[in-house]
């Protein structure tokens, strides 16, 4: 299997043969948001060899707020794994666990999923992945155990918003409902997909426990590792760094939260990725201080942390550079178009179940959540009134194919950058994890069906 910058490259070669072969079209905008029924063709704009080898780069532009993270994020580990710190947490977790580790799974899971489900944790979790992989090699397991704990978990979260203001409700609002809307059945959908996603985890958890040739993967592959035959001492000064540790991964949950569009009566600090950057950089050298390393030192194991990162945030890059392709070379439009025509005509049940399936490819081809709700739900939102489907299943549809979606894509920034992490091939991951995208697909549709009977 190729490595994830080779499929990605050739996943962009791909598109720009698209932008060949796809005519070129547009939407008419008003607010940002396009028009139903305004779509017109345009001059063709296809991407040759040259916009094919830059799209890497004007992808990693686009998406450099997220790629500093992943490196900030990187030095600050770097500075904590020094210090021993960690190595002496997960030894004396392990030791308490005492033969209970498994209850970490459900217990993180729901931790995971509630954050997918209220908030959209999804970019943020890249910061868990090198801290949970090595947790959970530790206990037995191997790295796809500590992926699925993080990735499954918000991601059955993220497929069932209830409240999630970045896909939820950027796509009510076009839709014209209210976040209040399809709650309830979006609450039993999280439910119901948590509960599954535990339960799948588990399983495979269990399989490796016994028998450590039925991973995937290999107990203990890739680089990173986690070796507690040699117990690490947890001394007052490495406790006092595993609150401060402890007590970032806090301040950059609470800071990201809109508790105001969740109508939550908190301050809200309307942080993003800048303001997380320069907090893992703060708290990093904080640490570094607290260990009495020099200056000299902190600054190299902060740099050497970022490098160990780099090919994570490169990652990241590439995939956004999909996106960039797909605009510049004016077909995203078209393909829009198509899913529009598609839909005309159809009832209420037929509707939303090809509503629900056009959004599986359009994901693919628009990982972001809120660009693609920005996108499309202008446009099927009213064709939905006119076959007899309320607003709020359309966002039910779109929300659970795109969160689908990006737990197994490569386009997805996230899943390319989670295995990269724990050095996992994409194509293991497949293999592993197709079992539970088809039961989330088979209950999306049970889902849909009810609630165009309910409603």
């Amino acid at each position: 299997m190729p490595t994830a910058y080779t499929i990605l490259f050739l996943l962009i070669i791909l598109v720009a043969l698209c932008t060949w072969l796809v005519p070129a079209g547009a939407y008419r905008y008003v607010n940002e948001a396009p028009v139903a029924g305004t779509y017109h063709a345009v001059a063709q704009n296809p991407q040759g060899a040259g916009a094919v080898l830059k799209a890497a780069f004007a992808g990693f532009y686009d998406a450099v707020d997220v790629c500093v993270f992943i490196l900030m994020v990187g030095g600050f580990l770097g500075v904590v794994m020094k210090t021993g710190a960690v190595d002496a947490g997960v030894g004396r977790i392990i030791q308490r666990l005492g033969g209970r580790e498994k209850w970490l799974i459900p217990i993180l899971m729901i931790a995971f999923g509630l954050g997918g489900t209220t908030y959209g944790m999804w970019e943020e979790t890249m910061a868990f992945y090198p801290l949970l992989i090595p947790v959970f090699l530790a206990a037995g397991y191997d790295a796809v155990v500590g992926i699925s704990v993080i990735l499954l978990g918000a991601g059955a979260g993220i497929i069932s918003s209830t409240v999630n203001p970045f896909a939820t409700g950027i796509a009510a609002g076009f839709a014209g409902v209210s976040l209040g809307e399809g709650i309830l059945l979006r609450a039993v959908q999280w439910i119901v997909f948590e509960g599954a996603a535990i339960w799948f985890v588990m399983a495979y958890a269990a399989r490796v426990k016994r028998d450590p040739s039925r991973s995937v993967v290999g107990v203990g592959a890739g680089k990173i590792q986690a070796n507690m035959e040699k117990t690490v001492e947890f001394t007052p000064k490495r406790k006092v760094i595993m609150a401060i540790f402890t007590l970032t991964f806090l301040i950059m949950i609470y800071g990201v939260i809109p508790f105001d569009e969740m109508g939550l009566p908190l301050p809200v600090l309307g942080w993003w990725f800048p303001e997380l950057s320069a907090l893992f950089l703060v708290s990093g050298v904080i640490i570094g201080l607290i260990d009495r390393m020099g200056e000299e030192a902190i600054a190299e194991t902060y740099v050497a942390g970022c490098a160990d990162l780099l090919g994570v945030a490169l990652i990241i890059g590439i995939s956004r550079g999909i996106t960039v392709l797909m605009n510049d070379g004016q077909i995203t439009g078209t393909i829009l178009h198509w899913g529009e025509r598609a839909l005309s005509g159809t009832g209420p049940v037929s509707f939303v179940l090809l509503v629900y399936l056009i959004y599986l490819p359009l994901t693919v081809l628009i990982p972001s959540s809120s660009g693609l709700a920005t996108l499309s739900v202008p446009v099927m939102a009213p064709l939905g009134r006119f076959a007899g489907v309320g607003g709020d299943l359309v966002v039910t549809a779109f929300q659970s194919a795109s969160g689908l979606v990006n737990i197994i894509t490569p386009t997805a920034a996230v899943v390319m950058g989670a295995l990269a992490l724990g050095h996992v091939p994409y194509d293991k991951w497949v293999k592993y994890v197709w079992k539970l995208i088809l039961y989330f697909f088979l209950l999306t549709l049970a889902f849909l069906v009810v609630g165009v009977a309910a409603g």
